[in-house]
């Protein structure tokens, strides 16, 4: 008689969910800022020369906000679950006709329950999310944002000047020298103010483009993961939105 195969092995080296989404968002992030880049270049009829102290600037507010917005879709999912398990329409039929051997048939087919979205659920995580989600990532974008940025102003008297074709070369040389970020120059009170007179403005603009692609994301996918990624990709082009405001 053959042995049953044994359940595969969980990859030891496999990424966690977590590691996995902030690196997507990581790259997509990047990725925003080129095209928007390239965007702003075919717009002014110039060649289009990549600034990566920009793109390094956008994957690492990807690196630091993923995390904890991964964690906060957890919460919001384990709290208010998008779907219960409910009886399929034909369980209830065969119990409601007391037809044992259809009710047996439905159980050995795996057909006597279904998830179903419970809308109730699905409101208040959308509500929470385009509110309370929205408000917190909103000030998060604009401090890191402003505060990387004048933290790296340095780069305009370093010996590789502001050049666009230089930045590659003054982010390898201030990472190994340890001093491409200086936040110890910043004037957090400045970062602060100016993310204040921006929030209403970028809320709103979120607002146009965010509560459609959440409410997808609660309704139709069922992981944290999928939803995730689904976020991500609807993230190329906010993030190109945003990419375009901050180089304002």
């Amino acid at each position: 008689m053959p042995r049953p195969a044994a359940p595969a092995k969980k990859d030891d080296n496999e990424l966690s969910p977590i590691v996995k989404a902030t690196l997507q968002a990581s790259v997509i992030a990047g990725i925003s800022n080129i095209l928007a880049q390239a965007i702003s270049a075919y717009k002014e009829g110039t060649p289009l020369v990549i600034d990566w102290v920009p793109v390094f600037q956008f994957f690492l507010f990807g690196v630091i906000s993923t995390p904890p917005n991964f964690l906060w879709q957890e919460l919001l999912e384990t709290t208010f679950p998008s779907h219960h398990i409910s009886p399929t329409r034909e369980a209830i039929a065969s119990a409601s006709a007391s037809d044992e051997k259809a009710l047996d048939r439905e159980a050995s087919l795996g057909t006597l329950v279904e998830p179903r979205l419970n809308k109730g659920n699905t409101f208040i995580k959308w509500l929470l999310d385009q509110t309370v989600g929205a408000a917190v990532n909103t000030l998060l974008f604009s401090m890191f944002m402003h505060g990387t940025q004048a933290a790296m102003q340095h780069r305009a008297t370093s010996s590789f000047g502001a050049a666009p074709n230089q930045s590659l070369w003054f982010l390898i040389d201030g990472i190994k020298r340890g001093n491409a970020i200086q936040y110890h120059s910043v004037n957090w009170s400045w970062v602060w103010e100016e993310s204040k007179r921006e929030f209403w403005g970028l809320v709103v603009a979120s607002w146009k483009f965010w509560p459609f692609v959440s409410i997808v994301n609660f309704a139709v996918l069922k992981t944290v993961a999928a939803r995730s990624l689904a976020g991500n990709l609807a993230g190329i082009a906010w993030g190109v939105y945003m990419s375009l405001f901050a180089a304002q």
